[in-house]
């Protein structure tokens, strides 16, 4: 099944079962996928703008971008789902199965590598959305730092879904290689979220003069 093709409240509800999937990693996916949205919605409220024409093209780039961004995090919210649900199975073995450590070891680095892409893809929807709030539309810009919002919230709830695999992982070399790339994308998505978030919340409570 395509959670992605559930209405809003069929995909809540199945979050809230304790069915092993969708869960964090999906749910975090879903965030980004939406903020991604609300840039590309603010593109749609610039392109078009006499006031904007200086900017057009960028918003047109940006916004394509944008588009595959929220592709591929939708994409994401199954890849999630098929990179856990193997190793809840391997859980599930009896601890004295033969063979079970090598395959929990491998399902569980498996299951590391979607909630790293939502990492990554939402760090670059971040970036993007970066150029909305600056350059776009000012009768959008609440919806640019809800962008920023939702993508922020969708890298930590996703880097939450690589610690909880790398803690248990043997090989701690290869588990503090993928906590240290997440540490990474998470400093720098606060940083530039809370650029993009504070200049907007400064813009919307400036009193007229």
């Amino acid at each position: 099944m395509d959670y992605t093709k559930e209405s809003c409240r069929e995909f809540a509800r199945l979050l809230a079962s304790d069915s092993p999937a969708p869960g964090g990693g999906g749910a975090s996916a879903l965030a980004g996928a939406l903020g991604a949205a609300l840039g590309e919605m603010v593109a749609a409220l610039t392109v078009g703008k006499k006031h904007y024409a200086a900017v057009e093209e960028e918003m047109k780039t940006a916004a394509a971008e944008l588009d595959a961004m929220r592709e591929k995090l939708l994409d994401a919210v199954m890849e999630d789902a098929e990179g856990f649900i193997p190793l809840s199975q391997v859980y599930r073995l009896p601890k004295d199965e033969p063979g079970r450590e090598e395959r929990l070891e491998e399902a569980t680095i498996a299951a590391c590598a979607a909630p790293k892409k939502i990492m990554e893809l939402a760090c670059r929807a971040l970036e993007l959305t970066a150029l909305m709030a600056e350059k776009g539309s000012v009768m959008a810009v609440s919806d640019a730092g809800c962008a920023a919002a939702l993508i922020k919230a969708a890298v930590d709830s996703a880097a939450l879904n690589v610690y909880i695999n790398t803690k248990s992982l043997r090989d701690r070399e290869r588990a503090e290689k993928l906590n240290s790339a997440c540490l990474e994308m998470q400093s720098s998505s606060e940083r530039l979220c809370g650029e993009i978030y504070g200049k907007v919340r400064s813009a919307l409570l400036e009193q007229r003069r």
